[in-house]
């Protein structure tokens, strides 16, 4: 019987380095070696045994650089790939941790294609003893060429573990089960014998979403002002100043700022920026209280600050009207 085919889009990160030794577990980005896609395939051969694995190289950059730019282009290689090989099962993109997670619901905000779209990384360089890369990325193949990852959304696989991309985040430095899923928990697990999946994401997500980034050069600018005891708010108007059309306040859960920070917020409002509260405790919903809605302030729902600045950048490029964009973050 034949393999299913599936692309492997590289671009960088833990996953793709290799350090000066067995033991260059954390400052090996400074031995400079990256390997793309076809590399990284070359170096773990076991992929081959689960798939059809077609590389694609396409940017080794380090997560933290990665941008609006790497996000459209890889949309469009994605819808580029499905183009030109029918036959395709699905799409994996190798990825830094440290973005990851704002990549994959970026691209389940975005992405048009109908097959399975999976973001795997690792937490060890493909050079360490014990690396978690090999492992990650067959079951991230094995994912994307499982019939039914399809209608999941982008998916994140780490640690045998499938996430939702709206729902994971990375929740620890160094650790092997960095990538949680705190509300929720997995969708599945990739075992040894078999893909299963035992819930489904109900949000709404790609490829039937409002958003298309095709003929954007840039998204409207969002910030992020992050709460703490005594906060002054003298960050909103500097980003107010720079440019921004929208606000995420991390704040304190269940999601209240200091007074001095509603007081800049509720200015930047009166200045038609939208603000979204969110909170800075990683799980659990926000509320649209009195005082939220006296402000004129928009909840996040259950999105970290991070996922709320990518849906609030993307909700600006299609409406202005604040409750619009809140029936955004409700389906989104």
């Amino acid at each position: 019987m034949s393999k299913p085919k599936v692309a492997f889009i590289g671009t960088g990160g833990t996953i793709a380095s290799l350090g000066r030794g067995p033991l260059d577990l954390q400052d090996y980005g400074a031995a400079g070696q990256v390997m793309h896609a076809d590399e990284i395939l070359a170096r773990w051969p076991e992929t081959a045994l689960v798939a059809e694995v077609m590389p694609v190289r396409f940017r080794n950059i380090v997560s933290p650089a990665v941008g609006f730019a790497e996000w459209k282009g890889l949309v469009e290689l994605c819808s580029q790939l499905v183009a030109e090989h029918p036959d395709l099962a699905g799409i994996v993109i190798g990825h830094g941790t440290a973005t990851l997670e704002e990549t994959a619901y970026f691209l389940n905000l975005t992405v048009k294609v109908p097959v399975p779209v999976v973001l795997v990384g690792a937490q060890r360089p493909s050079s360490a003893l014990s690396s978690d890369a090999g492992m990650n990325l067959v079951n991230a193949i094995r994912v994307a060429a499982s019939p039914e990852a399809r209608g999941m959304g982008v998916l994140v696989v780490l640690n045998d573990e499938i996430h939702a991309a709206r729902e994971v985040t990375k929740t620890s430095t160094l650790r092997l089960q960095t990538f949680r899923t705190p509300d929720f928990g997995v969708l599945g697990h990739a075992d040894g014998d078999a893909v299963e999946f035992y819930r489904r994401p109900i949000r709404r997500h790609a490829p039937d979403t409002a958003f298309d980034v095709s003929a954007l050069a840039a998204l409207p600018r969002v910030d992020i002002a992050y709460s703490y005891a005594g906060g002054d708010g003298a960050a909103v108007p500097a980003f107010v100043a720079a440019g921004a059309r929208g606000i995420v306040a991390a704040g304190f859960a269940p999601g209240f700022c200091t007074p001095a920070e509603v007081e800049a917020l509720a200015a930047a409002v009166q200045q038609s920026v939208v603000v979204v509260q969110s909170t800075r405790a990683g799980s659990g919903r926000t509320f649209r209280g009195s005082r939220l809605r006296q402000a004129g302030f928009l909840i996040a729902d259950n999105l970290n600050p991070q996922k709320a600045r990518i849906l609030l950048s993307l909700a600006l490029t299609v409406t202005n009207d604040p409750e619009a964009i809140m029936d955004m973050f409700r389906t989104y």
